[in-house]
């Protein structure tokens, strides 16, 4: 520093004393925390699992089965679509390496995630099992019960062979309240 910036800098801190607490506390003055409410909270049980899929015992399919089913209101012509992959797919989960919770939770948001985004028709490859060391489709044995288990889901069946064949499944989705107005108004203007 030069004599000239040592003076200015001396000057402009002339009036200022020496603070008393070593501490000095930066955070933002709030309301007083309520300590009990938030040791209660934390003792609390956290909120029930939204999740209604069940891991526990599931009726095995073999790993050559096919899986199919479609709920009353699904039109045949549509469900022949789906069975021969004729829909756009408009999503994809791959199941591969992951164990029958991790698979809960992600066919669970999968499936949420395809309502909130108006997806029509998915695919879900769980794999076949064949690869396991007793040949046993676990994967696609709970893939069958959940996919069943599901309001959103109309209908589902095993993927075409160039789309996965015994190792995925395609997913018809309910039409969200959005694209049921849309085809309304639509059919209105004919």
């Amino acid at each position: 520093m030069e004599e000239d910036d040592f003076s200015l800098f001396a000057q402009e801190v002339a009036g200022i004393k020496k603070m008393r607490k070593d501490e000095v506390y930066l955070g933002k003055k709030g309301p007083s925390v309520d300590f009990n409410e938030r040791k209660k909270a934390a003792m609390t049980t956290p909120e029930k699992d939204m999740n209604h899929l069940s891991a526990d015992y599931v009726d095995k399919v073999d790993i050559n089965d096919v899986l199919a089913y479609k709920k009353d209101g699904v039109q045949e012509g549509v469900f022949k679509r789906l069975r021969q992959g004729k829909y756009g797919i408009e999503s994809r989960l791959d199941l591969h390496r992951r164990t029958v919770d991790q698979a809960r939770e992600l066919v669970y948001q999968f499936v949420g995630d395809c309502m909130r985004n108006d997806i029509r028709v998915a695919i879900l490859v769980h794999g076949k099992g064949d690869r396991t060391p007793d040949n046993q489709a676990t994967l696609k044995s709970y893939i069958n019960k959940w996919l069943k288990d599901m309001d959103d889901v109309m209908a589902f069946h095993t993927a075409q062979q160039y789309h996965g064949g015994l190792g995925a499944v395609y997913i018809l989705f309910k039409k969200s309240e959005k694209a049921r107005l849309d085809a309304w108004e639509q059919h209105q203007k004919r």
